[in-house]
């Protein structure tokens, strides 16, 4: 029995090492694609663009093992079955427990790997990406800047001109323009030197040091503007970037420690990723049936895949009720596991009496 379960689950780990890379290598093609549309290379480099594709690809395989394994289950399983080797196997008296439990040794150890992922490599990757991220998108980081150019972005209405650069030392900048348009008016500086500052340990928001310069204050609602001159000025890169994924990069055991409901439903995701991969596992074998000489192989994939659709967005909805506060803690996101498990068992209990009522004694 035991070779038969060795095929088996060589048959299911097979899709999945085939699987994985290719889902790999389609996400780390598509980031790649995406960071060189958005000039990466030109502000950091080639070395940090691969640096960040491969920390993005980390925070990525929590989603992609368990599609993985999903589809390997599916594929594996299908084969054998449309082979009639399940029927074969089925007759030597190896039962459906059996093969759902050869099934298992296969999903417990990649949810157990897909856990450590999500709970200790993902965090990490956060932290990581989100350095590098920060230095990409910030909208004053001088390595960005071409004398004799204007740099815009459209999601703060933010341009800034300078009319030459230093690109030897310290990265001085000469005669800049600043203009940014906010919700009461906009702003204007102009300075007649600019560089930017290595931030600190203790702060990590990257600055501009201005010399002489001026700034005009424009409002819509008062009748006189402001003009305030100034010798030396640090403008502050806005850092809101970095304080939306300050709770991905946190670790697992300062979320333990925090009451926060964003916090809670983050803690709860990444510990749910085992009993999730190996969940979708079970639910994959429901797909195989014992009719190998009716093809409907077609239409398996695609009721699988609006499963598995399905389960995308009740995960992303659970998370969010918990974050919002709809859910508390408690059920928090493990209702919907709980669902599954009930779905599972009575798809089970169904399964054994039409087996009874198929084979009387």
């Amino acid at each position: 029995m035991k070779l038969i379960e060795r095929y088996i689950a060589r048959e299911i780990s097979l899709p999945f090492t085939v699987v994985i890379l290719i889902l790999v290598g389609l996400f780390a093609s598509f980031s790649s694609a995406r960071l060189l549309a958005g000039a990466v290379t030109e502000t950091l480099g080639i070395a940090a663009l691969l640096k960040l594709v491969f920390l993005k690809t980390l925070i990525a395989l929590e989603v992609l093992i368990p599609i993985a394994l999903y589809i390997s289950v599916i594929i594996g399983l299908g084969r054998l079955n449309k082979d009639q080797e399940l029927n074969v196997i089925r007759s030597i008296g190896v039962s459906g427990t059996r093969i759902v439990l050869t099934v298992l040794t296969v999903a417990i150890p990649v949810g157990i790997v897909s856990g450590m992922l999500s709970s200790y490599v993902r965090p990490w990757a956060y932290a990581e990406s989100y350095i590098l991220d920060a230095r990409a998108e910030a909208e004053l980081n001088t390595n960005r800047f071409q004398a004799g150019r204007f740099h815009g972005s459209e999601r703060t209405g933010r341009i800034v001109y300078v009319r030459s650069k230093d690109d030897t030392t310290d990265k001085q900048m000469q005669h800049v323009f600043h203009y940014i348009n906010k919700p009461d008016g906009s702003e204007i500086v102009i300075a007649k030197q600019a560089r930017q500052i290595q931030p600190s340990e203790a702060e990590q928001r990257p600055h501009i040091q201005l010399s002489e310069g001026m700034i005009y204050q424009l409002t819509r609602t008062a009748s006189i503007d402001d003009v305030i001159q100034f010798k030396s000025m640090t403008y502050f890169i806005d850092s809101d970037y970095a304080l939306n994924y300050r709770r991905k990069a946190a670790a697992t055991r300062t979320l333990w420690e925090s009451d926060q409901p964003r916090d809670i439903a983050e803690l709860q995701w990444r510990i749910s990723r085992p009993l999730a991969t190996i969940l979708l596992a079970l639910i994959a074998v429901t797909f195989i049936r014992s009719t190998p000489r009716q093809d409907k192989t077609d239409r398996t994939y695609l009721i699988a895949a609006l499963v598995f659709a399905a389960y995308y967005n009740f995960t992303g909805l659970a998370k969010s009720w918990v974050e919002q506060g709809v859910v508390g803690s408690i059920p928090g996101i493990w209702w919907l596991y709980l669902l599954m498990l009930v779905a599972l068992g009575i798809y089970a209990l169904l399964s054994s009496r039409q087996r009874q009522f198929s084979h009387p004694r």
